[in-house]
């Protein structure tokens, strides 16, 4: 009896320990703690986070495993046994994450998730990589991913647009923290107006797997994610650029984060101020790059109350000039040609989100609105001549008003016993944009309300393989009233689309996984971005303008991809294979009809085209033997086709030496494009960036100033590279400085041959959006990781 007691009391004993035993430990890599990582009981429902000093505690049995989860590093499973927990700390050492295999990111199901789990593809964009590119601005960096190309419209203005796997910007959401209230005004030059120093990241979604964000998510979602308060950091950096080697372009930036002991609160600021001043690259007096001058100042906080809810804050006020054409010291309606953009935008949004204890049911309630307000100048000819020139050409002056408005709710329900994920929710969107130029009797006067309902279920019924099936319902209505001189359209449309999603997920080992997916979208008739924008054609304005009976345009997104990551020891693999096939139904098409308006100004006019299709495959290649090197490329093979033949020129009937163009492929749309990144750390403090990309040729429509006739050029493949060398200096051990200097553009791949003078087409621009361009900085904080 005596012996059944004892070995009882072992067995209970070991039980006890295994149940309530305590780890003790601290998370540190290379270059010192690791603050703030994730710490899980693999299996079970507990968690905690390492403090400012990477140290940590939990209670757990003796028999188990952690996972440790920390952004930029490489997610670590340790096996905790009796001899680790006698130990009275454990050490656990994370390695850098060079390719950013282990990120987790919220865009490809709301909710978030490791990137390797996700059902879809989705690639991020870092501060590594805005800083070995030396983006200022987000439209900069978006070109370093396949699928993905930033093209510059305008000499005048510099008008932007991100094109998705073949797809014009109006078909691609971009989001600000996961919100939708980025409006199709803001798309026009805002890519432009936010700076790179106030992300924390990039989450790029191609093709329709993100169709739960909105229905403008044919080609994908952009979601822009601003930095969160971590530590208690400060940072300064100023850029100094000479753009041809003699233009000044210059950049400041002031970031600060406070965070208190206890990690229930903490707030960070940040501002930029850039200047830059104009470029006139074939000495004609005008412009190819405007003079711009950027001020940006936000903050984000957050609030815990407790453990189970947090309440999340951001702010942003963008102020922007920019101006183009010649004589930019005089008034625009004394010059030949200006277009002359002041925006005041402020973006803001809150969330609140709580859970309950196990996590297994998650709220979120959030509200987020955008406010611009514009003044523009698109014209020109009154410079050198008449009086009544100049007093047409004031005609050019106009005003904006765009507000964008969303408040939503979500629901998630993690099913703790089968791993599958539910999320539903609902939202309410409002974009009222008033456009107006009174001189010219121009005005774009719309309003768009839409509700939402989203649903989706995370299906896991084995560890290798995931269903997600969902789907957003979208009550549409759209009034609006587009005025061109005599010309008028209105738009009253009140529809309902249900936009269905399917993706699967199949992992074959531990290495190889497959996706594929199925999403359809739509577009309804409304003014999008390039409507927006006004260009300059033989010294007049260029007006767009909707079709009669314009109808709403549809898609059907397919993808399949096949993606191998591996990690040898140190060495990082990744390898990503991706096809895509996307058909729209309608799709909404601008013809030039060669008209013009009683005063002169030029007509294009957006009508449905017969139907379209874009097919492809992009591709990704990563490799890290350590965190010395790292070296990336991607690119996207692709075809962008009209199923009939497409009117580009409406020729004039009473012109016999005019005829309609008729295209079947989309033009300023390559068939062949990439990128490379490649960092080297020459020493332990020294390192060097060479990224560049590849465009390959295209046609690119050139209106001819003295006909108004339309001809298609074929332009040359070109490449844009650049080189950055960086030099980390610890002053102290709460102190560090980076010195920088580099090349962009370092063949000088830039265009050759713009269109010229007063009556210059200013849409024939393509290559990269700068020349040569030289520049050195210096940056300093309390952060290593400057």
């Amino acid at each position: 009896m005596k012996i059944f007691r004892l070995l009882f009391f072992l067995f209970s004993t070991i039980a006890t320990a295994q149940e309530a035993a305590k780890i003790n430990g601290k998370i540190s890599s290379n270059s010192g703690v690791v603050a703030f990582a994730n710490i899980s009981v693999i299996g079970q429902s507990q968690g905690t986070s390492a403090d400012r000093e990477g140290k940590f505690s939990i209670k757990t049995s003796a028999e188990t495993s952690l996972k440790i989860q920390a952004i930029g590093y490489k997610t670590k499973i340790v096996k905790i046994t009796p001899e680790i927990i006698q130990n009275r700390q454990l050490i656990i050492q994370l390695e850098e994450d060079q390719l950013g295999l282990d990120q987790v990111v919220i865009s490809a199901t709301r909710n978030r998730v490791n990137v390797k789990e996700a059902p879809v593809v989705v690639n991020v964009l870092s501060p590594k990589l805005f800083n070995a590119t030396q983006s200022i601005s987000v439209a900069e960096s978006l070109n370093y991913q396949p699928g993905v190309r930033v093209e510059t419209n305008c000499q005048n203005c510099g008008f932007t647009q991100v094109r998705l796997n073949g797809l014009d910007g109006s078909y691609t959401q971009v989001l600000i923290n996961s919100r939708a209230v980025f409006s199709a005004l803001n798309s026009v030059y805002g890519l432009e107006q936010i700076p790179t120093s106030i992300l924390d990241r990039i989450e790029v979604v191609r093709s329709g797997g993100s169709a739960l964000y909105g229905s403008n998510a044919i080609a994908g979602t952009i979601n822009i994610i601003t930095k969160d308060p971590v530590l208690n950091s400060w940072q300064i950096s100023s850029n100094l650029g000479f753009i041809d080697g003699k233009i000044p372009d210059r950049t400041l930036n002031i970031n600060a984060s406070v965070v208190n002991e206890e990690l229930t609160s903490g707030i960070t600021v940040f501002g930029m101020k850039r200047d830059r001043n104009s470029y006139d690259a074939n000495k004609d007096g005008f412009s190819e790059l405007t003079e711009l001058s950027n001020t940006s100042l936000g903050a984000k906080a957050f609030l815990k109350p407790n453990e189970n809810s947090k309440i999340t804050l951001d702010l942003t006020a963008l102020e922007e000039y920019r101006r183009g054409g010649d004589r930019l010291n005089l008034a625009p309606h004394l010059t030949d040609i200006t277009e002359e953009l002041d925006h005041n935008t402020i973006i803001g949004g809150i969330t609140y989100e709580f859970h309950n204890k196990d996590r297994s049911n998650n709220f979120s309630i959030y509200s987020s609105g955008q406010h611009t307000d514009r003044k523009s100048f698109y014209g020109g000819l009154g410079g050198g001549r008449t009086k009544q020139d100049s007093i047409t050409a004031a005609n050019a002056y106009g005003n904006t008003d765009d507000l964008a408005l969303l408040v939503g709710g979500q629901f998630t329900r993690n099913f703790k016993n089968s791993n599958d994920i539910l999320t539903v929710g609902t939202e309410y969107n409002l974009s009222d944009t008033e456009d107006q130029i009174p001189g010219y009797q121009r005005t774009i006067d719309q309003k768009v309300n839409s509700i939402g309902a989203f649903a989706q279920y995370e299906w896991k019924p084995t560890e290798k393989f995931t269903a997600l099936i969902g789907g957003r319902l979208d009550h549409v209505v759209i009034n609006g009233d587009y005025t061109i001189q005599d010309i008028q359209r209105e738009s009253d449309i009140e529809q309902t689309v249900v936009s269905p999603r399917l993706t699967l997920r199949y992992k074959v080992s531990d290495d190889w996984q497959f996706r594929g997916g199925y999403a359809r979208g739509f577009r309804a008739p409304q003014a999008f971005n390039e409507d927006m924008h006004i260009s300059s054609v033989g010294g007049e304005p260029q007006f767009v303008i909707l079709s009669n009976d314009l109808e709403t345009e549809y898609s059907n997104a397919y993808t399949a991809s096949v993606n191998y990551s591996k990690n040898f020891n140190k060495l990082q693999t990744n390898f990503l294979l991706e096809g895509f096939h996307t058909e729209l139904q309608n799709p909404f098409t601008t013809v030039s009809t060669g008209a013009s308006l009683s005063n002169g100004s030029i007509l294009e006019e957006v009508r449905n085209g017969s139907g379209a299709f874009v097919s492809g495959m992009n591709f990704e290649i990563g490799i890290s033997p350590s965190s010395k090197f790292s070296f990336q490329m991607g690119g996207t093979i692709q075809n962008s086709n009209y199923k009939e033949g497409q009117v580009l020129f409406e020729a004039d009937a009473s012109n016999p030496n005019e005829s309609d163009i008729i295209i079947s492929e989309f033009v300023r749309n390559p068939n062949v494009y990439g990128y490379l990144n490649t960092n080297i750390s020459i020493f332990e403090e020294t390192s060097l960036d060479l990224t560049g990309t590849y465009t390959g040729p295209m046609s690119v429509p050139l209106v001819i100033s003295d006909s108004g006739f339309l001809r298609l050029n074929e332009t040359d493949s070109f490449y844009d590279f650049n080189l950055k060398l960086n030099q980390h200096i610890d002053i102290t051990e709460s102190f560090q400085m980076n010195i920088y200097g580099g090349v962009q553009n370092l063949f000088n791949a830039y265009q050759d041959d713009f269109d010229t003078g007063a009556t210059r087409d200013s849409d024939y621009v393509y290559g990269p959006s700068q020349p040569r361009t030289f520049f050195f900085g210096i940056k300093f904080g309390n952060l290593h990781d400057l």
